[in-house]
């Protein structure tokens, strides 16, 4: 290969790892793009002149350069960052959902929506009707468990109950 190829592969490819940068954020490609040029610079004024040399030195450079710079600038240039709880259960407790196919506490057969989709579903206490707003309590396996928000119509068995008093 020509010397002189090699040199302009490593100062175009620099500028273009420095531009590359405002595309792909993080540091690390303006840091190979520094590298690079700087290499590119060297082996132009004939400091650098073999080739696997040159790679070396850009492939120790660019690592120096990651590894030691990349912390000094992310603690003065702190990008924007923010935090969001991972726990999905934790996110839809008292959340409102609607109950699709009715509710009981007796088996999972019910369904609400919730998020977009519809879920399984049994209510804490007693039957919820399709089309009434529930509150989400807390996730047994798959299955939401919900409480009315207005007023619930007691399960067969607590009629039953009733009935026998």
């Amino acid at each position: 290969m020509d010397p002189e190829i090699l040199t302009w592969i490593f100062l175009a490819g620099g500028i273009i790892l420095m531009l590359l940068e405002f595309v792909l954020p993080g540091g690390v490609a303006f840091f190979l793009g520094i590298s690079g040029l700087s290499i590119g610079v060297l082996r132009l004024f004939g400091l650098l002149g073999d080739p696997v040399w040159a790679i070396t030195a850009w492939l120790l450079t660019s690592v120096g350069l990651t590894i030691a710079i990349r912390p000094f600038i992310k603690k003065y240039f702190k990008s924007e960052t923010y935090t969001k709880i991972a726990d999905e259960d934790y996110e839809a407790m008292d959340q409102v959902a609607v109950v699709v196919r009715d509710l009981n506490e007796e088996d999972n057969s019910g369904r609400i929506r919730f998020d977009g989709a519809t879920w399984s579903a049994r209510s804490m206490k007693g039957r919820v009707q399709a089309g009434r707003e529930v509150a989400i309590r807390y996730r047994d396996s798959t299955t939401w468990v919900v409480e009315a928000i207005d007023a619930y119509e007691p399960s067969n068995e607590n009629i039953k109950k009733k009935e026998k008093n």
